[in-house]
């Protein structure tokens, strides 16, 4: 297994996400960068990430994915019938994923006080900067208490899809 260098940050409780990523530019010592906001959990191959972030030659890369929806869709007629039940299907478009790919420049769209989507991300778009790897592979979001609650469940049943590691490589 390869050995990496993580560094976790205190960049403040009430910071918005711009804001800390921001205050960890001191931390970043070479101009290229992987970042994660640490509420999802996927298969993302990083390497592909990163060849693709630099095939591309934008400033950033962001992870694309189709998640599911976190609620069943009924597909009803004009005359108020049920047609379909879909139970948590998944979306069309893609939403960022959370793993990405960054350049250094990413600092100079962001402050201390900035929102990184608005302020970062949506800035570059505009300007053609943002790259999208496509992920088709396992993706999903851990943002309550019971999605965590499922995440325990799966792992405790050997049901992992997001394991891309050897378990002697723990």
């Amino acid at each position: 297994m390869e050995h990496w260098n993580i560094t976790f940050a205190d960049t403040g409780e009430d910071t918005d996400t711009g804001g800390r990523v921001k205050k960890i530019e001191k931390y970043i010592d070479e101009d290229t960068f992987f970042l994660t906001y640490g509420d999802g959990v996927a298969d993302v191959n990083i390497s592909n990430l990163l060849e693709f972030h630099r095939s591309k030659g934008k400033i950033a890369t962001v992870t694309g994915t189709k998640p599911t929806s976190r609620f069943g869709v009924l597909e009803v007629d004009e005359s108020g019938i049920a047609n379909s039940f879909a139970e948590k299907p998944g979306t069309n478009g893609l939403i960022n994923g959370g793993f990405g790919v960054f350049n250094r420049e990413i600092f100079n769209y962001l402050t201390e006080e900035s929102n990184f989507e608005r302020d970062g991300l949506q800035k570059l778009a505009k300007k053609e900067e943002v790259a999208v790897y496509r992920h088709e592979g396992f993706w999903q979001c851990m943002d309550t208490y019971k999605e965590v609650e499922e995440f325990n469940k799966q792992w405790n049943l050997n049901n992992r899809p997001w394991v891309v590691w050897e378990d002697d490589e723990v």
